[in-house]
This record gives structure tokens, C-alpha cells and sequence, in this order.
């Protein structure tokens, strides 16, 4: 069975792409075909081919092309709001069957799938499902971005407990956002006392190459 990873955040807008593409290319570097899977998008423009997410668009073109949009966001949502409140605007029920097929049809040609979520751990897909729920049934590996700001050490302490009770935390990565939150160094410093030893762990520094960061969390593959 081709594997899987889940990359998820303590929030939105913290840097979930831009880690989750770093990755793509660091792991296509190391010599594997990498697909990359958004299952769900809320917020996409409007375009002649239909709707289209720049996170969905940003982790195909890290991937090197060859995936087919659909397949990559099988649910693309107009309203930038939580999945299932875009959803109901649209007058649709996410199913997780059509998630589960798209990602089958990924995982058949590559050797491994990276995928991103939507917001946090514990989005709502539909009104009984959350993304934990789904991730766990499938028992995905998954990667937590923790965006450094105020409130970071408790909002990834938080992440990483509830993520542990479900499935497996193999890595976290601190990106570090602009502006730079003052003494993220420290930071830093208490969440790696803090965060589970077996995960690896990789730092996004301010103005640092993104692809060479996540160098560290290849190893979740060598293993």
C-alpha cells in the first residue's frame, strides 16, 4: 500500500502549503514520486476549467506536474469558510467515498501521497465528521506546522495531544512567520522540551530556503 502523510496546522494560515510543498520537492529530490492530494479547498476562484484553489495549484506544481486537478482536489468549496459550512452554502454533503477514491487513484502511480488538510486537526467535514475522524480511520502518519505567533506553544501542545490519541504525530515543523514573533527562539526551545521525542522535528527560519528546513523530515521515509 502506497503511504500516505497527513500534514495539518495548528491553525489556518500558518504555513501548511508552503511546508507541505517544501516537502514535495525535498522527497522528489531524494528520488520519489511524490502525488500531492488537497481532498478539500474552501476559497477557490472561478475559472474557465471550474473552481481552483492556490494551495491545491501550489502542491501540483511542487509535485512537477502529471496529477490531474480533480484527482489532486477532488472537493473544491467558493466560500473561504470552514468545508462543511462552504459546503452546505453550495448545497453539498462532502463524502469522504469521493476523498477515498481520489486518493486511490493517486497513490496507484506514485510512491507516496502528500496530503494537506484544511485548517486544523479538527475541522468539520460534515456535520458528523470531523478531519480526525477521517485521517484516523485511515491511520495516516501526520505532520503538524506549528505557525509561530502568540498562543503557538498552547495551540500545538494542544494539537499534538489530540493527534496522538488518534493516530501517529511523526514530525512537527516551527515556521517562523513574518513578522517574526519576538523571542520565537524560546519558543521554539519549550515546545521541542515539550513535544513528543519520536517526533522529527524541522524549523523554518525567517527568510530561509524552505526545501533545505525540511530536510530532517525525509527521514520519516528512511526509516
Amino acid at each position: 500500500m502506497t503511504p500516505s502523510l497527513f500534514v495539518t496546522g495548528t491553525d489556518t494560515e500558518i504555513g501548511k502549503t508552503y511546508v507541505a510543498a517544501a516537502l514535495i520537492r525535498a522527497l522528489r529530490a531524494a528520488g520519489l514520486r511524490v502525488a500531492p492530494f488537497k481532498p478539500v479547498s474552501a476559497g477557490c476562484e472561478r475559472t474557465a476549467e471550474g473552481l481552483r484553489n492556490e494551495d491545491a495549484l501550489a502542491l501540483m506544481e511542487a509535485a512537477g506536474g502529471g496529477f490531474e486537478y480533480d484527482d489532486v482536489n477532488p472537493v473544491a468549496l467558493a466560500e473561504p469558510v470552514a468545508p462543511h459550512l462552504a459546503a452546505a452554502d453550495s448545497g453539498l454533503m462532502i463524502d469522504p467515498a469521493v476523498l477515498d477514491a481520489a486518493h486511490a487513484r493517486l497513490a496507484a502511480s506514485a510512491d507516496l501521497v502528500v496530503v494537506e488538510g484544511a485548517g486544523g486537526w479538527r475541522v468539520p467535514l460534515t456535520p458528523a465528521l470531523d478531519t480526525a475522524d477521517w485521517v484516523a480511520g485511515h491511520g495516516w502518519p501526520v505532520l503538524l506546522v506549528v505557525g509561530m505567533r502568540l498562543g503557538c506553544l498552547n495551540h500545538a501542545l494542544l494539537s499534538a495531544e489530540a493527534i496522538a490519541r488518534r493516530t501517529q504525530l511523526v514530525g512537527w515543523v516551527a515556521n517562523v512567520l513574518p513578522p517574526a514573533q519576538p523571542r520565537w527562539q524560546d519558543n521554539v526551545a519549550s515546545l521541542c522540551a515539550r513535544m513528543p521525542e519520536s517526533a522529527v522535528h524541522a524549523l523554518i527560519r525567517p527568510g530561509a530556503d524552505p526545501d533545505a528546513a525540511v530536510q530532517p523530515l525525509t527521514m520519516i521515509w528512511r526509516s
